[in-house]
């Protein structure tokens, strides 16, 4: 199986040119028309599911003409990508009405981790025709979000509202409104499949937390809006897992919560810090944690720590002996395991990696490390995460 960012390759770009209307020229008319262009119009869209129904028509409805398709160019003049379906065309929403737009960052950039680079021209095309350029604020390839602004002057603007992706359920409606293969503002529906997968971003670290649907998701679908019975954003949609291209029935999105960090960030200095830890971590769990003899049940057992790193610094270490256990070899003995970041247990090692990931760097954060029958707690100062970790 492969998973595959779900951007769409665009094969041809056609930019047609915008009219007015007919008028005789006069200066009176040239004014009056300028001031209809810009004059913004702004739909804010409320009470949706307050009854606790799901209506896709109604959602369709009053929240498809703030999902738009972003159409990016790149060095060379052509706006096809790599093979792996990265770029080109993609969807977005407008997050408020000053003309933001959120989307992946990958519909907006190529490459990964220090060979991105962002595309030559960016355009936003809106339901109702309208095509125009835009800026790209920043992006976050940790996350795998960008931030996108235009001239909102003579456009109409329905805003979208970012939710929260605490406490989602198995099984609760959503519905995902995009481009696939370049069709504009398509619907599909469904439901959310699993919640706190990891999903590749554009550097070598993951991004957690994400939510699984089997709303379908297929290229071009990238960067628009997943979202629940009130209208709400919950994710963007970003990666499909795949054994044919095409979408299967697992499509993933990026947690809202994770997309508003990012957001806030770009729209402040253009750029989002990361803090970095330096370790290296597997899961325990109850039967492994008998197995090495460690006073806990769950954590993150750290398996290796890069030198020089934070961790390593603050006395962070694997353990020196090795074991197999059910199957798996190599699994550090006597070491430390590290069980809640700031007075938050660890469910795994993945989650310890989303804690730290909502820190900046020089952050202190205060570890709680379990090391046989000890435990202790340990301050560490974050440093900066780098786009890739080291060979």
């Amino acid at each position: 199986m492969r998973r595959a960012l779900a951007a769409g390759a665009l094969v041809a770009l056609t930019f047609a040119g915008c009219s007015l209307g007919d008028g005789d020229g006069s200066e009176e008319e040239a004014a009056e028309t300028t001031r209809r262009v810009e004059t913004t119009r702004v739909e804010v869209v409320e009470n949706l599911g307050e009854d606790g129904s799901f209506d896709p028509a109604q959602i369709y409805e009053r929240l498809s003409p703030g999902v738009v398709t972003v159409i990016s160019q790149f060095p060379g003049g052509g706006s096809l990508l790599d093979d792996d379906g990265e770029g080109g065309l993609g969807s977005g929403f407008v997050i408020d009405d000053e003309g933001r737009i959120a989307t992946n960052a990958h519909v907006v950039t190529t490459g990964d981790g220090d060979r991105i680079r962002r595309a030559e021209q960016v355009y936003v095309e809106f339901g109702d025709g309208n095509r125009v350029p835009a800026e790209i604020v920043g992006h976050d390839p940790n996350s795998d979000v960008a931030l996108l602004e235009v001239d909102p002057g003579g456009l109409s603007l329905t805003p979208l509202r970012l939710g929260s992706s605490r406490g989602l359920t198995v099984g609760a409606p959503v519905a995902a409104i995009g481009s696939p293969f370049g069709e504009r503002r398509s619907l599909s529906i469904g439901v959310i499949s699993a919640v706190d997968r990891d999903i590749r971003s554009l550097t070598d670290f993951s991004i957690g937390n994400a939510i699984q649907t089997d709303a379908a998701i297929n290229q071009g679908n990238s960067g628009g809006p997943l979202l629940n019975a009130e209208g709400d954003v919950i994710g963007i949609n970003a990666q499909i897992r795949t054994a044919s291209g095409g979408g299967e029935g697992v499509g993933f999105a990026i947690p809202a919560d994770v997309v508003r960090r990012s957001l806030g960030e770009l729209r402040e200095k253009g750029r989002v810090d990361y803090g970095f830890l330096g370790v290296t971590t597997q899961a325990l769990y109850p039967q492994l944690a008998e197995h090495l003899d460690v006073a806990t049940r769950d954590g993150a057992l750290v398996v290796e720590v890069v030198d020089g790193a934070p961790a390593d610094d603050a006395g962070i270490e694997p353990g020196d002996g090795r074991t197999s256990f059910q199957g798996q070899d190599e699994i550090p003995r006597g070491g430390d395991v590290i069980v809640a970041v700031d007075g938050t247990a660890l469910r795994g090692q993945d989650n310890l990696a989303d804690l730290i990931s909502l820190h900046g760097p020089g952050d202190e954060v205060e570890l709680e490390v379990v090391r046989g029958d000890d435990r202790r707690t340990v301050t560490v100062e974050l440093g900066r995460r780098p786009r890739r970790t080291a060979e």
